[in-house]
């Protein structure tokens, strides 16, 4: 992988053979992400927990649509349960969570997360959000991740097969990081799902040809699900 363009693609092994529970939140950390949630998006609808989690409990806050906001705001909470492994030289957060917005009418019932039609986006939340502490790595801005080499569409219902993460683009700068008493910072991230062709795009051209191609269709974390191929 060429680092300075963001071309190419590294292949990891996973460092766990087996199930490892999750440890908790530090309750500080969970304190910290929830005041950040009320204070720059909205009240919390509800939370969709997990019980029994691998490596990290990740926790998706729904935020629903308000008039500033006119859409759901899906948020993780766990992912920051663990450091990022980072390579020597990075000057980041080894903590994150993640982020996505959904339309203010995609339905977020149990019986819609468990169709994989309507789910998939939570899914997909939930893998990014543990694949960093899965694979002993990092995700930060513009790290993309493919559905599979060749990437796949994540359901029948939607041609996306991939995601790239970026930073946030409908708040305040302010917002884009969470910092807790004693000093750690959690950089918030966006997801972007992409298309099979974006995928490639930016495997073999690089971070600048995707990014001018989400700029073209104005693409932000807001997920248009029937938003077209941009290449």
């Amino acid at each position: 992988m060429d680092e300075a363009s963001g071309a190419g693609l590294l292949r990891h092994e996973p460092r766990y053979d087996g199930f490892v529970a999750a440890r908790g939140q530090r309750q500080e950390v969970a304190e910290a992400i929830d005041q950040h949630i009320a204070t720059h998006f909205g009240p919390v609808a509800f939370v969709l927990h997990e019980v029994a989690s691998h490596l990290v409990g990740v926790h998706v806050y729904v935020v629903g649509p308000t008039a500033e906001r006119p859409y759901q705001t899906l948020l993780t909470s766990g992912m920051s349960e663990r450091p990022m492994t980072l390579p020597p030289g990075h000057d980041i957060s080894p903590y994150a969570e993640l982020m996505l917005c959904l339309p203010a009418d995609w339905p977020l019932t149990e019986a819609a997360l468990r169709d994989e039609r309507t789910g998939w986006p939570i899914r997909v939340l939930k893998q990014v959000a543990r694949l960093p502490h899965e694979y002993g790595t990092w995700i930060g801005e513009w790290h993309s991740v493919p559905n599979g080499d060749p990437p796949l569409p994540y359901a029948p219902s939607t041609a996306f097969a991939g995601v790239v993460v970026t930073p946030m683009l409908n708040v305040p700068p302010q917002a884009r990081t969470i910092d807790v008493a004693g000093g750690t910072r959690i950089n918030l991230l966006a997801l972007v799902p992409l298309h099979p062709a974006e995928v490639v795009l930016k495997v073999s051209r690089g971070t600048d040809a995707l990014i001018a191609a989400l700029d073209r269709g104005r693409v932000s974390e807001l997920l248009d699900p029937a938003r077209p191929p941009l290449v």
